[in-house]
């Protein structure tokens, strides 16, 4: 499965099975982790007991309580950091897809239970739950490209393919407050109409539009 297949596949899943993550795959997960880590300067965690990290009553009521694992999005504090939880967070989020299990990007959640390692200077940000999902979860609702989109009328197929994927992008609430807009050189610049999380969400689209347009994305 390539990265644009697991973006395709890839939904939300909010209830999960018992079934626990195999130690082999456990074992990826830490590999990728720390790659990622490395590139984006974070401490992104995978707590293979996600514990009572989900005993919220709003986590109850999704269904997440019955995670049995967690991503906990963790870097040193900095005025970019969230934006690159995101970006990286997703990467990890569609590596997990292809590897067959599910996800999903949680803000809400116990951050005194969650057990993440947080040393001074750090924060966590926000949670991924993962496992085994009792379904695959299901398309939601998304605005069109015109939307999302400013610039240049005459819109390559590239820029096209890069929008097509940002709309497949999870954001809080569904909000997907972004604008990316094609400048006459062909640059693309990416705004943030702000919202709950909506810089994590701007790394999360940042790296959907990389895969589909193939255009290296700086953030």
């Amino acid at each position: 499965m390539t990265d644009k297949e697991a973006i395709l596949a890839r939904h939300a899943v909010r209830n999960y099975t018992g079934k626990t993550i195999e130690p082999e795959k456990v074992s990826l997960i830490r590999r990728k982790i720390e790659e990622l880590n490395s590139e984006g300067g974070l401490n992104l965690q995978l707590i293979e007991d996600a514990g009572k990290t989900y005993n919220k009553l709003m986590n109850m009521a999704m269904g997440l309580g019955s995670a049995p694992s967690v991503i906990a999005c963790v870097g040193k504090d900095a005025p970019d950091l969230d934006e690159r939880v995101g970006y990286y967070g997703e990467k990890l989020v569609l590596f997990l897809q292809q590897i067959g299990l599910n996800t999903c990007w949680a803000g809400t959640f116990n951050r005194k239970n969650i057990g993440a390692e947080v040393a001074d200077g750090e924060r966590l940000v926000i949670s991924i739950a993962l496992g085994y999902g009792k379904d695959s979860g299901r398309e939601r609702k998304s605005k069109t490209p015109d939307q999302v989109t400013e610039g240049r009328a005459d819109r390559p197929e590239w820029f096209e393919e890069g929008i097509r994927m940002a709309l497949l992008a999870p954001t809080a609430i569904n909000q997907q407050k972004f604008v990316i807009r094609l400048n006459d050189d062909d640059t693309v610049d990416f705004i943030d109409k702000g919202g709950i999380y909506s810089k994590v969400d701007l790394g999360i689209v940042k790296c959907h539009f990389e895969i589909g347009s193939g255009i290296k994305i700086n953030v």
